[in-house]
């Protein structure tokens, strides 16, 4: 959570650093843990407190963020498990969603998650540039969304006195949502496989 009038400013920096994760994820992996891990640490922090005390709101996300960003980074086998087990917790959603139900139930959830979390430590390589690369997809649409939702004509009358960030607020329902995160992870996952064949081949 985070005070409403920084909501539209938080929602610029997910699409960008969703777009540094999609396009330059296994490059800069080191980065974009720090990223993910000051998004997670300042959701986690912020979570905590009244919302009606918008500047330890403030104050709460910016050290869980620096905290989470800090773990991140230095527990790099951690940080890519947690990758995996991400991108599989976001398959887990997507495929409860296309059988027409809301949410997979927890041992789905669990299931998944351990299996990217294996097999993210087993094939670092392809399973940090897919799990950036789509990670990074659904930050972009995420971001997207929530900018559009700030931005709307009846938003400031109708106000809330914080911004939250639901990370499957976008439906996955809807169609443009699977077809735009797909078509971005897949374009993220070529970007970044071509660059790192390239690298490997100006080595030799």
């Amino acid at each position: 959570m985070l005070p409403y009038s920084l909501g539209l400013p938080a929602a610029i920096l997910l699409v960008l650093g969703g777009a540094l994760a999609c396009f330059a994820g296994y490059r800069l992996f080191r980065s974009v843990l720090g990223i993910y891990g000051f998004i997670l640490g300042a959701m986690i922090a912020s979570s905590m407190l009244d919302v009606s005390n918008p500047v330890g709101l403030l104050v709460a996300a910016l050290l869980g963020g620096i905290v989470g960003a800090i773990v991140f980074v230095f527990a790099y086998l951690v940080g890519v498990g947690l990758a995996g087990a991400g991108l599989g917790a976001l398959i887990a959603h997507l495929v409860w969603v296309q059988l027409g139900t809301s949410d997979p139930p927890a041992a789905a959830v669990i299931v998944a998650s351990v299996t990217g979390a294996v097999g993210a430590i087993l094939l670092q390589r392809y399973v940090i540039v897919a799990a950036t690369a789509f990670g990074g997809a659904w930050t972009i649409i995420l971001g997207g969304v929530a900018i559009a939702e700030t931005t709307g004509g009846d938003v400031a009358a109708a106000a809330p006195d914080v911004w939250i960030l639901y990370p499957f607020s976008p439906a996955l329902s809807e169609t443009w949502v699977i077809v735009a995160w797909v078509t971005l992870g897949l374009t993220g996952l070529g970007v970044q496989l071509w660059v790192t064949a390239r690298r490997r081949k100006s080595k030799r």
